[in-house]
């Protein structure tokens, strides 16, 4: 019976392959050592130099006895220039060479006559026979599904994609250098959890089977990286995943990476300060100046950064005080906000999201929120009904969330009490063990945490989180059954 998902294009490539197979050569190829980045060997170009090459074939033009291919590594691109002359022994290979493949070369360097620097191979090792062709047209909308589904031919076809995900490789590394000069230790902390705690959000269930219980995969990791603050560790971060069931966005994805630390002896200005020193520190090191585009926005990242208080902007943006919540609520109203069974200090909070971010382009702290939404942040001195939290907004996003630590285990606990009412049975478990590692006394401290992927989006100018993560969620296309 014909196989009806094999193209006719795969079929002609098939036959190639066991043409190159015939020839008494793996179409698979095997190690292949000496080759070196293409840009450096640009970089480095001496006339008549002998160097070596490996990438895929990108570009291959064929004038009979002359054929000419680009190769692309993932630092660019080199040419090839193939000889009957130089590699008459292999000819026969040369030929069945197709976009897509695979391919290793040695030979000197020289340049055509426009100029290209060329390596005039003299030994050609077919590296990987591609049995499906390269996409004609892998840009454009009408494949932007079909780029994060095939990423790894998204990587190659696009080589601007491939830099975005090497810059975030390098963004990350540079996260972790700064930190440990700080003086912060890296640490990792469970990502299955009996107990779903941290943040609000709805938890991924999952079940292990030999010990009979259902888990969580963690929303945040905070609740453990504190213990480690009792623990006498005291400056520690983790960067992993995070997992929160809920919906999918261009600025959302059910799984996420976060930078999350905590420095004892620290508040939220502290916070502040590392928070503004990491972020203009990469874009000093990463991007062209201080002003970067994102979308239709410019975003200026020079310092100073504005602080701007919660209350103070929902008076400007929504036009009602904060202590008149029925004021708050007429407004809520206007907004669309189902708003008659929730709390007041909720009802707030939707009409801020509602107004506010959306005005919150340059870097902005939004410090002092409503002490009801904050459980696990110390209430400010000066005013009880605010808590010493702050969260950074940039490009209408928030993208980091900080707190004075709430270290009060009797607190903590009516906090806990507070935030369970309500919920479902299964999830309405206290942590009753962060409960009593907070009574054997936990330093006062900062906590900060700082989404990767928005961090990533915002430094290279991606409008869609899907453009920084290299296998983004996607809903299961017919040709996955």
């Amino acid at each position: 019976m014909e196989n009806k998902s094999v193209s006719k294009f795969e079929e002609q490539r098939q036959a190639k392959l066991e043409k190159i197979a015939a020839l008494g050569i793996d179409p698979f190829g095997q190690r292949f050592d000496g080759a070196r980045p293409a840009l450096q060997i640009k970089d480095e170009y001496k006339e008549g130099q002998q160097s070596c090459a490996a990438g895929r074939i990108i570009l291959l033009r064929d004038i009979g006895k002359l054929i000419f291919i680009t190769l692309r590594d993932s630092s660019g691109t080199i040419q090839l220039g193939l000889s009957k002359k130089l590699l008459a022994d292999s000819w026969e290979l040369v030929k069945l060479l197709e976009l897509g493949d695979l391919l290793g070369a040695k030979g000197q360097l020289g340049k055509t006559k426009t100029g290209e620097i060329t390596i005039w191979a003299e030994e050609v090792t077919i590296l990987g026979k591609a049995l499906l062709p390269p996409p004609e047209k892998f840009h454009g909308l009408s494949d932007v599904d079909l780029r994060y589904r095939q990423r790894y031919v998204d990587l190659w076809a696009n080589p601007e994609v491939l830099e975005i995900f090497i810059k975030r490789s390098n963004i990350v590394a540079h996260m972790r250098s700064f930190l440990r000069d700080k003086g912060f230790n890296e640490v990792e902390t469970p990502m299955m959890q009996a107990i779903a705690g941290g943040a609000a959000a709805k938890p991924f269930i999952t079940h292990h089977n030999s010990l009979d219980m259902d888990l969580y995969l963690r929303i945040a990791p905070e609740l453990f990286l504190k213990r480690l603050l009792v623990g006498g560790m005291e400056k520690v971060f983790e960067i992993n995943r995070n997992f929160r069931n809920e919906g999918l966005s261009t600025r959302h994805n059910p799984e996420f990476t976060m930078l999350e630390l905590y420095q004892a002896y620290a508040d939220y200005n502290v916070m502040m300060e590392i928070t503004e020193q990491i972020i203009c520190d990469l874009v000093e090191n990463y991007c062209q100046g201080p002003v970067l585009d994102f979308g239709e926005m410019k975003i200026d990242y020079s310092k100073p950064w504005k602080k701007a208080k919660y209350a103070d902007l929902l008076k400007e943006h929504a036009g009602c005080d904060i202590k008149d919540i029925a004021a708050v609520r007429k407004k809520a109203e206007k907004l669309h906000i189902e708003h008659k069974s929730m709390d007041d200090a909720v009802v707030i909070n939707e009409v801020f999201e509602a107004t506010v971010e959306d005005n919150l382009i340059n870097p902005t702290f939004v410090i002092d929120y409503p002490a009801a939404i904050c459980p696990l942040t110390k209430k400010s001195r000066q005013d009880p009904d605010y808590a010493e939290r702050f969260e950074l907004f940039i490009g209408k996003m928030e993208l980091a969330n900080a707190y004075t630590e709430l270290n009060d285990p009797s607190v903590q606990e009516e906090n806990f009490k507070k935030q369970l009412k309500g919920q479902n049975e299964s999830m309405a478990t206290m942590d009753t063990d962060f409960i009593n590692a907070l009574k054997y006394a936990m330093p006062p401290a900062g906590g900060l945490g700082i989404g990767i992927d928005r961090l990533v989006m915002l430094l290279t100018g991606a409008t869609s989180i899907r453009d920084v993560i290299l296998f983004p969620l996607l809903k299961q296309s017919p040709s996955d059954t």
